[in-house]
């Protein structure tokens, strides 16, 4: 079991991943990570911590990054949707302050995978959801930094209803614009 595909995208490194969910008359079963699996494919970051969150439709989660001790990540969603977002943050990368954007669902089942060097975030679509999502390094919340949400330097195209503001946190609100070369 826990065959996967890692679909490329835009952004070197980043993949969504798709895995195949057997199914029958009581539900299904799928594997959501496979070290193996991952391995044979090239990704070998090792994981250390799982966090899950429940959010509201309107909610914007970030954009957030780690400064010091950076982390990859593997996210997806239990419940429900987002439009989840990776921009690129590294300063020497071609792909600096380029973003690449994916639907995440339980219906879907899809997963996206973030490497180190990366800022994070996503707007919950749906009614609630609950989004999950692994590590490789430990969380340091004095090292947190982020990114406004709506940068224009960045230009994220986030799926809002034209007028409507996401609901965010008082630290989300706070952060400034990403520094461009």
């Amino acid at each position: 079991m826990g065959k996967f595909s890692f679909i490329p995208t835009a952004i070197e490194g980043v993949f969504i991943v798709e895995t195949t969910a057997f199914t029958d008359a009581r539900g299904y079963f799928m594997e959501t990570y496979n070290e193996k699996d991952f391995s044979a494919a090239g990704i070998t970051t090792h994981f250390v911590q799982d966090n899950q969150s429940s959010s509201s439709r309107g909610v914007l989660r970030g954009l957030h990054f780690q400064m010091e001790h950076p982390q990859a990540k593997l996210v997806r969603v239990i419940s429900g949707e987002v439009f989840d977002v990776a921009v690129d943050i590294r300063p020497n990368s071609p792909t600096y302050g380029k973003w690449v954007g994916v639907i995440l669902s339980a219906q879907n089942r899809r997963q996206f995978l973030i490497p180190k060097g990366f800022a994070h975030g996503f707007l919950v679509l749906s009614e609630q959801a609950e989004f999950a999502y692994k590590c490789d390094e430990l969380y340091h919340p004095k090292d947190e930094g982020g990114i406004l949400w709506n940068d224009p330097n960045i230009a994220i195209e986030w799926p809002l209803p034209e007028g409507v503001e996401p609901i965010l946190s008082q630290k989300d609100k706070g952060f400034s614009q990403l520094v461009m070369p």
